[in-house]
């Protein structure tokens, strides 16, 4: 059985590493001055964003390892996600950061409910963050400004600023995601032609019939992605949400379904829909007229 490192407080896989706990919701990590270390594999209960430089050993995130390649990579972690690699007895050395912050640091703040767009806190494994060497270096900034402000007395304003510090390094985080899904633009645009086809797949294989009408889980999962980074990739992309997407397939089935004489109610059980006037209710939604309306506009042509 996995021997895990419950990090309840920053301070518990701080202190796992040799370091001096210096505030009890927010924690920094310089890897290269605690090294050589031992592995952990964290139960996390806090926030947590690591960035190496280098690494020369696998790491789990969940049932997968980390996608990891030359140059900067970041992984995030959120409360109630394992990560790292049991220890093993074996001591490595390890460059970059690691910031860590409590929930309770967010409470009463803006940040507390701005957290939930950070949406790369729930990316899989093979869905880090590889800077460019320009971005690494600004993300490490701040990661010794943290540090800075750590080592300072404590005072009514740290709090404050430590969460501007925090905000920073999470919107950096994510314009950089952005540029990420850019650069990978023709990787994606084959995703998105796989999306498709996972979609084909369902109903030829009748899963609405047993599953009812595909989700965003679902395809993200047959894709081998978090439904996190999907979602992100496919709005990034589309322009849409992966949620509209599959909508505005299932309509086109359904006026193909329609077009060729089918009734409403058929139409609606063959595509997957509990109830026929839930059909019809996101038909109207998506079309601006009822089933029976397009019907009547075919027959008319």
């Amino acid at each position: 059985m996995d021997k895990i490192l419950k990090v309840r407080k920053v301070g518990d896989y701080i202190r796992y590493l040799g370091g001096k706990e210096q505030h009890p919701l927010v924690g920094i990590v310089d890897y290269a001055a605690l090294s050589p270390i031992r592995h952990s594999l964290n139960n996390y209960g806090v926030y947590g964003v690591f960035m190496h430089e280098h690494l020369t050993v696998d790491l789990k995130y969940g049932c997968g390892k980390y996608d990891y390649q030359s140059g900067g990579t970041v992984i995030c972690v959120a409360p109630g996600q394992i990560g790292g690699k049991e220890d093993n007895g074996e001591r490595i050395n390890l460059d970059g950061w690691a910031l860590l912050f409590h929930p309770d640091m967010l409470h009463g703040t803006p940040l507390e409910k701005e957290i939930r767009n950070y949406t790369f806190f729930d990316y899989n494994a093979n869905e880090a963050l590889h800077t460019t060497e320009e971005e690494y270096t600004l993300l490490a900034d701040i990661m010794k400004k943290v540090k800075m402000e750590l080592d300072t007395r404590h005072d009514d304003m740290q709090n404050s600023i430590l969460l501007d510090y925090i905000s920073l390094l999470l919107n950096y985080c994510k314009r950089f995601y952005d540029r990420q899904f850019l650069t990978r633009k023709v990787e994606n645009i084959d995703m998105l032609h796989r999306f498709s086809s996972v979609l084909e797949d369902y109903y030829a294989k009748g899963e609405q019939f047993r599953q009812g009408l595909p989700s965003v889980a679902y395809c993200a999962d047959r894709l081998c992605m978090s439904a996190g980074y999907f979602g992100d990739m496919v709005k990034k992309h589309t322009g849409d949400s992966a949620k509209n997407y599959i909508h505005h397939f299932i309509i086109q089935k359904a006026k193909n379904l329609l077009a060729s004489g089918e009734a409403i109610s058929a139409a609606a059980y063959d595509l997957g829909f509990d109830y026929p006037q839930h059909l019809s209710r996101l038909f109207k939604k998506k079309e601006g007229i009822s089933p029976s309306e397009y019907i009547d506009k075919i027959k008319h042509r």
